[in-house]
């Protein structure tokens, strides 16, 4: 006997569970829609040496589902949207009319240690810009994350948008510090992990790679800075330039609820400057929701010039457990369109069938009872599963050419003549 148990880390979605995911998707879509961004879509598999390129060694190791195909082929079960997408414009680049502006809601699978926030398989909103690097397509990509958060029902003070910069790390690590690559490719890690790790974990580990107390403290005091003034004596104003202009546009557009954080890294290694984060403020659920960044040479590893990009992923799991934290998911209801149709006996069938599909003609969704229960029966069914208007049918009904229309909310009956069906 096969236990009807899923596979952990996935999800079963039942019609109720699937209302709300397309609520979701929805949601999603209409405010990419309303940015002029273009859907697409694409395969699961990916070949695996595009994830190794860019993606970064531990995630193809320790987080994919990566095997050989009956062709020796080495493929990957995408763990993400970013790598593809790229491929998918180095591919048509000379063709492509660019800034592209796309949009996608993939399913991906990750090798990971289900928590809450965090399953094996998930799906994401994938929103990017191709073609544009220049600042404003980065207030652009803030604007439609904070936007969907609105559109969802988000209230402003109850999410923070922490922006970092790639860039500006790089200067302070190589230039400033004068670490060597490797230990600047640690450090970036390191502070990827900052927030798992305790205060005196976080330490030895830097001294382990720096060995040197002034440099150490002076990485520390920089994750902490929030103020970009700070950044004043050790960052040359050129580098600090587009970042003050994405605050003040932003601003001025009314999105408040920004901090600069020198901290903010992401795991990925294809991002070259902005990078940001979405995070819940409330304690109940207090924690990074999605996020994304600048990457604009993620498309020479197809042997294409770089072609500037930049873009997020807001994954389905944290935003759905974001909205049942603030009650903000809708009570999925049937509408005036849905109609259930009880059936007195056999004998009506065939008319309740042609009464059916005269009604779906008129833009109706009609479901027609197949249970040959009692007909008080019938309409508690339809009650339970949410039907606001049944339609009777008897044999009075096939004689006389009419059906009852029946409000279950208020109790009222409506005769409805039949003039087609014959």
């Amino acid at each position: 006997m096969i236990t009807p148990k899923k596979y952990k880390g996935v999800r079963d979605f039942y019609p109720a569970d699937m209302a709300i995911q397309q609520y979701i998707f929805s949601t999603m879509k209409k405010v990419c829609q309303q940015y002029g961004y273009e859907e697409y879509g694409a395969s699961i598999l990916e070949n695996t040496e595009i994830y190794r390129a860019k993606t970064g060694s531990e995630i193809v190791n320790e987080q994919t589902y990566t095997f050989f195909d009956r062709g020796n082929r080495e493929v990957t079960i995408r763990p993400e949207m970013t790598p593809t997408v790229a491929r998918m414009v180095a591919a048509q680049s000379k063709s492509l009319l660019f800034p592209l502006r796309w949009f996608s809601i993939p399913n991906l699978l990750r090798y990971e240690n289900p928590q809450r926030g965090r399953l094996r398989e998930h799906w994401q909103l994938n929103v990017d810009i191709f073609g544009s690097n220049n600042i404003y397509s980065d207030i652009e990509i803030i604007s439609v994350s904070s936007n969907i958060m609105i559109a969802f029902g988000a209230q402003k003070e109850n999410f923070e948008i922490r922006i970092g910069s790639r860039k500006i790390l790089n200067f302070f690590l190589k230039d400033s510090l004068q670490l060597t690559d490797d230990q600047g490719y640690k450090i970036n890690k390191l502070l990827d992990k900052k927030n798992k790790l305790s205060d005196e974990a976080f330490q030895t580990i830097l001294n382990d790679i720096l060995q040197d107390a002034q440099k150490e403290a002076q990485v520390i005091q920089f994750a902490q800075t929030t103020d970009l003034k700070e950044l004043a004596n050790i960052i040359p104003s050129e580098i600090l330039t587009d970042i003050k202009i994405l605050f003040t546009t932003l601003q001025k557009n009314n999105i408040n609820n920004i901090i600069f954080d020198a901290s903010i890294i992401r795991g990925f290694d294809y991002y070259t400057d902005m990078i940001f984060e979405v995070f819940d403020t409330g304690p109940e659920n207090n924690r990074s929701l999605f996020g994304g960044g600048r990457y604009d040479n993620l498309t020479n590893i197809f042997g294409v010039s770089d072609i500037a990009a930049c873009g997020f992923g807001m994954g389905d799991v944290t935003i759905r457990d974001y909205l049942e934290t603030y009650n903000l998911l809708p009570k999925i209801e049937k509408t005036e369109n849905d109609i259930y149709i009880c059936v007195m006996s056999e004998q009506e069938r065939n008319y309740a069938s042609k009464i059916a599909d005269q009604l779906r003609k008129s833009g109706k969704n009609i479901t027609i009872d197949l249970s040959n229960k009692k007909i008080g029966k019938q309409i508690q069914d339809a009650s339970k599963k949410g039907f606001l208007f049944i339609v009777i049918i008897g044999q009075n009904e096939q004689e006389n050419n009419t059906y009852v229309l029946k409000n279950l909310e208020t109790g009222e009956e409506v005769i409805e003549n039949v003039i087609e069906v014959t």
